[in-house]
């Protein structure tokens, strides 16, 4: 049984892999170097697992306060900054990041591999008693996990291209901010039970529509510089 939930838990980030594997055709990043960010953003589950433990401490508002403080502060903000940490500490300055796209790339296998802990954990946990949640996460959860991603690589690599240091400094602020803030909004959506059809599905569909276009803008760069 753990072997078949483990599998389920792993599925959707192989789709997902194979899918980033597609749109990276015209230069294709360094398996061995995708290896390793996608098995340190695993890592990662374990500091940031250690970070929201303490900082659940300090959350001691009342209702969607304290609703919001564990969406955007506990999750987004912890999951977001080490995701891109991983990806800085690796990839950033690696002479295979020579291109806009590698950005959303290596941001998105670093986001792969902890969504791939974080699934694991939640179907060890939960599956048995809900089976349905197997299905949830593959849908919802885990791409959630690779949109926040190619919004965070987006303006990571305008920030490794940026013209100016001014300009670099904006986008690399802009490359936390804004997934912190995505990520944030999917979790008080569900965490405040608002109506799945009227507020959390036009969402997810808000973020294909808005990654997707970032990661077609990327996408048309390579094949042009490549073609």
């Amino acid at each position: 049984m753990t072997f078949t939930i483990i599998s389920l838990a792993l599925i959707p980030v192989i789709v997902l892999i194979v899918f980033l594997f597609a749109v990276d055709r015209y230069d294709r990043e360094p398996v061995k170097l995708l290896g390793k960010v996608f098995l340190y953003g695993m890592l990662a589950s374990i500091p940031v697992l250690a970070i929201q433990m303490f900082l659940l401490r300090f959350n001691v508002f009342a209702g969607i306060l304290g609703i919001i403080f564990q969406a955007f502060i506990i999750a987004g903000l912890t999951e977001e900054f080490m995701k891109r940490l991983v990806v800085m500490k690796i990839a950033f300055k690696h002479p295979a990041f020579n291109e806009k796209m590698d950005g959303i790339i290596y941001c998105a296998f670093a986001a792969l591999g902890f969504a791939a802990v974080e699934n694991i954990f939640y179907l060890t946990s939960y599956f048995q008693d809900t089976p349905s949640v197997a299905l949830y996460r593959a849908i919802f959860s885990v791409p959630g996990h690779m949109l926040f991603a190619i919004t965070m690589g987006y303006y990571l690599a305008l920030s490794k291209y940026a013209e100016s240091p001014v300009l670099s400094r904006k986008y690399y602020g802009r490359s936390l901010l804004y997934p912190v803030l995505l990520h944030g909004t999917f979790n008080t959506i569900l965490s405040l039970n608002l109506p799945i059809l009227l507020v959390f599905v036009p969402f997810i569909i808000f973020l294909w529509i808005y990654n997707m276009k970032k990661l077609n803008r990327f996408y048309k760069d390579s094949k042009r510089n490549h073609s």
